[in-house]
């Protein structure tokens, strides 16, 4: 538990602080749950909501409620999303000893840290909760989710629905609580009374958790740059690309916001990103995109996770029947080639590159401009460029041959862990780089016992090498 920070005089602080009443209380329930009994809970909060008749429920009324994204998209996250994390953690060891380092004589035990403070964002609100709950829960805690404002009464669906499951397993409802009429300043002092802080959201609202005083798992902003090298198998890249960038409408930050493609393959792949729906823009659309896009340098909200007929719309040109994602061709990054940034919907940026180091020439600059730390990827059967471009961009995670949005927060074909919580390392003023799951919202106590055989400190040469020593004097 953290350290008790006084509450200010004001009703939403006064509002806050009892339903940290409660939910430490609730807490207190299952600080001493067996593993079996933590994970039945689990069990019983992800079958709540991702069972066939409920999942098509709480897709159509996020779309509805939202605006962004489409059912398709929001139904895979409630319905497979939530049973893949589930997968994912069911079988960890979270209760008691759960590591043992038998060269150090050292044993790990968990204990929880107590009541999580999650925000949950607009554009994937209907799997984080159940990300974040189970989470939490795995590891004996409780949790208060506070929602964007435009998905609150998705947020409390959900929630009710695992409450329900919970109280019918034998547990209190109060191990998730949902704020039902959110605010900022409600959401600031869940941050400031709440043990840990879970944030994912935009920049500012994770920068206040930063700020907030408790300790804060935040995330960096993503701007997925994905590379197709010499050596890729096009059509599957071209697919997976069309599949990535139009996922949900393009509501994660892992979404392809650039692709970058070597000189040699340039055009062939080109047609068969045209052949998967994309739209390449001319000078002037692509001039009336941006005036919609952006105002004053900030992403226009009513774009965000948008089809792209109503994009196209918006900004005054038609599309061919078909199309499913815009293609903008561009040369530079920064704030003067505003797509070079984060765009959050079906729009691509395209660039060329003659070799693999100009893509990660690329790579680097535009996300120096935007989503350092995150992640980028890459479709190539060529280890040298593979290791090349992981070695040299700065970057948390690099997804080979993988549609990047369905991939990096972990799926069925790759062992990354499930979450939608990425942190991007320093990069991206993150704390860690972690695909943040229950292991991050525990705490840890280490045993030590003296070795078997005492260690014993070698000789200077050995330990600082005779070089070095010749070289100081």
């Amino acid at each position: 538990m953290a350290a008790a920070q006084p509450i200010a005089d004001t009703p939403e602080a006064k509002e806050v602080a009892a339903l940290i009443a409660r939910s430490r209380a609730a807490q207190a329930q299952i600080e001493n749950y067996t593993q079996a009994q933590v994970d039945r809970l689990i069990r019983g909060m992800v079958w709540a909501v991702a069972q066939e008749g409920v999942a098509e429920k709480i897709a159509q009324h996020t779309v509805d409620e939202t605006q962004l994204g489409n059912y398709d998209g929001k139904y895979l996250k409630i319905f497979r999303k939530t049973r893949a994390t589930l997968m994912d953690i069911i079988d960890d060891k979270s209760v008691g000893v759960i590591e043992e380092d038998k060269a150090r004589n050292i044993v790990k035990i968990a204990k929880p840290v107590g009541v999580i403070g999650a925000l949950s964002p607009s554009t994937n609100p209907e799997a984080t909760p159940v990300i974040k709950a189970i989470s939490a829960v795995k590891g004996r805690n409780s949790i208060i989710i506070a929602p964007h404002p435009r998905a609150k009464i998705t947020n409390k669906l959900i929630c009710d629905l695992m409450r329900d499951a919970l109280v019918k397993l034998g547990a209190p409802a109060d191990l998730v609580i949902p704020i039902e009429t959110p605010s900022v300043e409600k959401t600031n002092e869940v941050m400031k009374q709440c043990d840990r802080v879970l944030a994912t959201g935009g920049g500012p609202m994770v920068l206040a958790a930063y700020s907030s005083g408790t300790p804060a798992l935040g995330v960096g902003v993503g701007n997925a740059v994905i590379t197709v090298d010499d050596t890729a198998d096009l059509d599957d890249a071209a697919e997976k690309i069309r599949i990535s960038k139009t996922l949900d409408l393009a509501a994660s930050c892992s979404s392809d916001n650039s692709v970058v493609l070597f000189d040699s393959i340039y055009d062939e792949m080109l047609e068969k990103l045209i052949h998967q729906g994309g739209h390449v823009l001319n000078v002037d659309e692509k001039a009336k995109l941006q005036g919609i896009l952006w105002n004053d340098g900030i992403l226009n909200a009513a774009v965000v996770a948008q089809p792209p007929e109503k994009i196209a719309g918006m900004a005054g040109f038609g599309l061919p029947e078909g199309k499913r994602f815009l293609i903008v061709p561009e040369t530079g990054w920064g704030p003067e080639f505003p797509f070079s940034g984060e765009k959050l919907t079906v729009t691509m940026t395209l660039y060329r590159a003659r070799d693999i180091d100009h893509a990660i020439e690329i790579t680097n600059g535009v996300q120096g401009y935007q989503g350092r730390g995150h992640s980028c990827g890459i479709y190539s059967t060529s280890d040298a460029n593979i290791m090349k471009l992981a070695n040299a961009t700065y970057t948390s995670r690099v997804m080979v041959n993988q549609p990047q949005s369905a991939s990096n927060s972990g799926n069925l074909w790759n062992g990354m862990r499930q979450t939608f919580s990425l942190g991007c390392g320093s990069w991206g003023g993150n704390g860690t780089n972690n695909n943040i799951t229950w292991r991050d919202l525990i705490n840890e106590t280490w045993v030590s016992k003296p070795l078997a055989v005492t260690k014993v400190l070698p000789s200077d040469e050995e330990l600082f090498g005779k070089d070095v020593i010749e070289a100081l004097g």
